[in-house]
């Protein structure tokens, strides 16, 4: 499987809300540095499954739509919509955010992250 084949495959599954999941996905040593609507945020293993844990809790559905996905060497940039579905009203679909990522793939994991996200 090639890298970018790699991403496709981890967006397409359901990594980003099961923590479970995301685990075969991430290098030990991953790094996350995230330019968010909140400001920075630089992210490490635990702290990646712990937003995902988070985000288990209030959404029951997660969707990835790729609008653009390019790899060099072993770097893979993915530009994608992340749209998600609520415990409270699981038959509407709700863009979370708009995102931009670089990821480094090592050992055949996600090990440097370099993303930027909006919200709509």
């Amino acid at each position: 499987m090639s890298i970018k084949e790699f991403v496709q495959k981890f967006y397409k599954s359901d990594a980003l809300i099961d923590s479970e999941i995301l685990k075969t996905y991430l290098h030990p040593e991953v790094i996350l540095e995230w330019n968010s609507s909140k400001g920075f945020i630089q992210m490490d293993y635990d702290s990646i499954l712990e937003m995902a844990n988070d985000l288990s809790r209030a959404y029951v559905r997660s969707k990835v739509r790729i609008s653009h996905i390019i790899s060099e060497d072993d770097l893979v940039s993915v530009r994608y919509s992340h749209f998600v579905k609520t415990i409270e009203n699981p038959r509407e679909e709700m863009l979370l955010a708009h995102f931009s990522t670089i990821w480094q793939i090592k050992d055949d994991k996600l090990y440097r992250g370099y993303q930027m996200s909006q919200f709509s």
